[in-house]
């Protein structure tokens, strides 16, 4: 950190508070991802956050972003191809989008 010109902040013990974005963040994983699964081993929970951080990260619509993704999405018309659904972290969450080359 100090080679990168950044100070530090601690924050207090059991003061959840006094760092809400990291606290919100851990409170969507465990509600959208961990809190539906049965975990069969370490591995296995890591493998299904890393899915979920790139759901989180590509895929997950944000209030921020007035409801729109990280990452870009074209906006497409009504008559581009039947709407697919693409599952994401082992079908708890699906990205819609449209076949290709096929009319509705």
């Amino acid at each position: 950190m100090d080679g990168l010109g950044l100070e530090q902040v601690k924050t207090a013990p059991r003061s959840p508070w006094q760092n809400c974005f990291a606290e919100r963040w851990i409170l969507s994983l465990r509600r959208d991802c961990l809190d539906h699964i049965i975990a069969l081993n370490e591995r296995h929970v890591l493998r299904v956050v890393q899915s979920y951080v790139d759901y989180y990260h590509r895929d997950r619509t944000h209030l921020g972003l007035e409801k729109d993704t990280p990452q870009y999405r074209p906006v497409e018309g009504p008559n581009l191809g039947n709407v697919i659904a693409l599952p994401r972290v082992g079908g708890l969450h699906h990205r819609y989008a449209r076949e290709q080359g096929k009319a509705a």
